[in-house]
């Protein structure tokens, strides 16, 4: 795992920065656009339906292969019932097909909703996802990471790691966005926000 991680660090992450378009994402105070995705159970669920219930935490995440994206599935797991206290729920999108998503739910214990976006036309709305160049995808595949394999259709394109606040009334009231995947926004300032 430390050898993946300094593969990571040294070779595919000085190339992402400049292999990245420039997705901005939504901002604090614009309205969170509706979806409704299928989550790991093959259950839909909206965008909508969520708010019913209260704040919905949103997650942007690029894939099980990931190690920063586990980490940060799993500390979301591991504060959930914190979330829940503060009457919000938490949603993760991923472009992976669904039998990966599995193996993120495996790795991270998820039992929040894990959905697969189908057509990334989620990921665009939030405007978060961007186009790995073939250079990039080639490192990624050297290194046993073959997108179109990870994510089918959806092909070489992630999402920025990000997570959104929508509020009931799906007002996006916070967001975290940063084109270094290795930074990551912490559960208490995610709770603090709620």
């Amino acid at each position: 795992m430390k050898f993946r991680l300094i593969i990571y660090s040294l070779i595919i992450a000085p190339s992402l920065s400049f292999a990245q378009p420039s997705p901005k994402g939504l901002q604090i105070n614009d309205k969170a656009p509706e979806f409704s995705l299928k989550d790991q159970h093959g259950n839909l669920i909206s965008l909508s339906t969520e708010l019913k219930k209260g704040a919905v935490v949103l997650v942007f995440y690029r894939g099980q292969w990931c190690p920063y994206c586990n980490r940060q599935l799993k500390g979301l797991q591991d504060s959930l019932s914190f979330i829940k206290e503060k009457g919000a729920a938490l949603v993760a999108v991923s472009p992976e097909k669904p039998e990966n998503i599995s193996k993120t739910v495996e790795k991270t214990k998820a039992t929040y909703p894990v959905l697969f976006d189908n057509g990334l036309k989620t990921m665009k709305s939030y405007d978060v996802a961007f186009a790995l160049d073939s250079s990039t995808v080639e490192k990624y595949k050297a290194h046993g990471i073959d997108f179109y394999d990870a994510n089918g259709a959806n092909g070489a394109t992630l999402p920025v790691p990000t997570v959104y606040i929508i509020n009931k009334d799906g007002t996006i009231v916070f967001k975290h966005f940063d084109p270094d995947y290795r930074k990551r926004v912490t559960v208490q300032e995610i709770l603090s926000h709620l």
